[in-house]
């Protein structure tokens, strides 16, 4: 829905409530027509049912206001003496039109002295309850999200099972496009597995200004471009399904290239403009790596020698074993061992053509390990349409700057000569930046050489406090904690250093503080 469509929703939406409540804003010592100015008019309601002017706000935040609209109905009906299960029940199940059977029909009288405490102790605890949400909700939404790391793609600089805090504010909170959503949860509600959110109606694309730029080599958390997956699970990859934008699935990478950059892969590494990039000291890149061996052995047996984590797999053409990705130490000592006859990079060569690699078009063989030069597109950039360069941008234009900002672009081959919507397309300027995203661990990270850029409105945040590390592979609950990496920054240089024994000193002192001080108070 577009903002004009939005619009004129929310001169609708007014209209009902001036139709349901302007005798009950007479009855309540207030003039009729205040009940027809937007906003205004809930800055009055808010008076009348004795609640703070705040709430205004609250109900104009998408999601949250899922919650606090049926607050206010309940509450403006209870300001009327209707305190009654089965009111509360016709006004919320009524989605609030049962205020119009009280507005014509029932002679009721404003109790302006109401007492807003619950009467029961349900009552406190829903309310309590739902307001906890309501500030959770916000949080979540606009300045920090907890995210867990799902796959070994930064492994050695993310772990799988680091639970992490990720940052809107950096690069600024995108506001939510979904509005009929279940609060706080992704694409699906835990449990019971059923999809959380309408897709119908979207909010515009709008995203509030951040304090920072993303910058090259900056760990980056966004909605997966090319995701139509039900269930993104690892082992249960399943379905297909158009999502929201807000509602793809979340990714976590490193952005090796900018907007306006000139990326190549060679030989695995990443080259900008020509030039090799430089990695921060924290970042470990990892390949995976084939050895032989002399005679019959089994190759489990390297697993907890030298650290690996993953399966072994074998290749038959190269009869050889294939290692996930190792540390440098582990390789090194894997060379030394008498058993092992040869060791070497388990890589593509440079020709050698993967029809899984962007832009997926077998007239540039490219590969995971070597591909580009491609550029990078940049907002207000324009370049050249034709047939060799389409293949790079067809997706932004159809999609991302098509279907998901509102249009309906379509490209078409004839003639040898690109159309857009059936006409002639030579050159094409892109309306937002585009962002190239890598895994550390290049064999095993499903990135951008796979599905391509990355649009600046997928950007979710920037992860930056590892909260809690868990490690399942290890036995018993104690050895399962990483407790090094608990209370540790993501970003920095040198080794990261654990906070948690700072905080719990704080906990601790708070506690102290807080006895002695309802201590002192109780004496007196």
């Amino acid at each position: 829905m577009s903002w004009t469509g939005w619009l004129i929703f929310i001169l609708l939406v007014q209209v009902i409530h001036f139709l349901g409540t302007w005798k009950l804003y007479i009855k309540a010592g207030r003039q009729a027509w205040e009940a027809a100015v937007p906003i205004y008019n809930a800055v009055v309601l808010m008076k009348i049912i004795n609640r703070p002017w705040w709430w205004v706000i609250l109900l104009f935040i998408p999601i949250v206001n899922l919650i606090m609209f049926p607050v206010v109905w309940v509450e403006t009906i209870r300001s009327f003496g209707r305190n009654s299960t089965a009111d509360t029940f016709l006004v919320l199940i009524t989605l609030g039109l049962y205020i119009f059977y009280i507005n014509y029909a029932q002679e009721v009288t404003y109790i302006e002295d109401r007492s807003l405490k619950p009467r029961t102790a349900t009552g406190e605890w829903v309310s309590s309850i739902l307001f906890a949400v309501v500030a959770a909700t916000i949080v979540h939404t606009y300045f920090m999200q907890p995210f867990t790391i799902p796959t070994g793609s930064l492994e050695k600089t993310l772990l799988i099972g680091d639970f992490l805090f990720v940052s809107k504010m950096h690069y600024g909170p995108r506001a939510p496009m979904t509005p009929l959503s279940f609060p706080m949860v992704h694409d699906t509600i835990p449990v019971v597995k059923t999809k959380s959110y309408l897709p119908k109606p979207q909010i515009p694309y709008f995203r509030f200004p951040g304090f920072e730029n993303i910058e090259r080599n900056d760990i980056v958390v966004f909605n997966w471009p090319v995701d139509t997956l039900v269930d993104i699970s690892p082992g249960s990859m399943r379905g297909s399904v158009q999502k929201p934008i807000d509602k793809k699935s979340n990714y976590v990478k490193r952005c090796v290239g900018l907007p306006g950059d000139s990326l190549e892969v060679r030989n695995g590494y990443v080259y900008i403009d020509g030039k090799q990039n430089d990695l921060p000291d924290r970042s470990k890149i990892q390949f995976s790596y084939a050895f032989r061996t002399k005679g019959k052995m089994n190759p489990n047996i390297f697993r907890e020698r030298y650290n690996i984590t993953d399966g072994i797999g074998y290749d038959e053409n190269l009869k050889a074993y294939i290692l996930p990705a190792v540390s440098e130490e582990s390789l090194n000592m894997l060379k030394k061992n008498p058993n092992i006859a040869e060791v070497f990079r388990y890589k593509s060569d440079v020709g050698e053509f993967d029809a899984g690699v962007f832009p997926n078009d077998d007239r540039y063989p490219w590969n995971a390990d070597n591909l580009g030069p491609i550029y990078i597109p940049k907002k207000g950039a324009t370049v050249d349409i034709n047939l060799e360069s389409i293949p790079f941008y067809q997706r932004i234009i159809e999609v991302y700057e098509g279907i998901e900002m509102g249009y309906d672009n379509k490209i078409s081959i004839s003639e040898n000569q690109v159309l857009l919507n059936g006409n002639p397309l030579t050159e094409y300027t892109f309306k937002q930046d585009y962002y190239w995203m890598m895994g550390d661990n290049r064999n095993n990270s499903q990135d951008a050489r796979m599905w391509g850029y990355v649009p600046f409105n997928h950007v979710v945040g920037k992860p930056v406090f590892i909260w809690f590390s868990w490690d399942g592979s290890k036995q018993g609950i104690m050895n399962k904690i990483r407790w090094e990496r608990v209370f540790t920054t993501v970003g920095g240089k040198g080794k990261p250093v654990s906070y948690l024994s700072y905080f719990l000193i704080a906990l601790a002192i708070w506690f102290a503080f807080d006895f002695f001080r309802k201590r002192r108070k109780r004496s007196k």
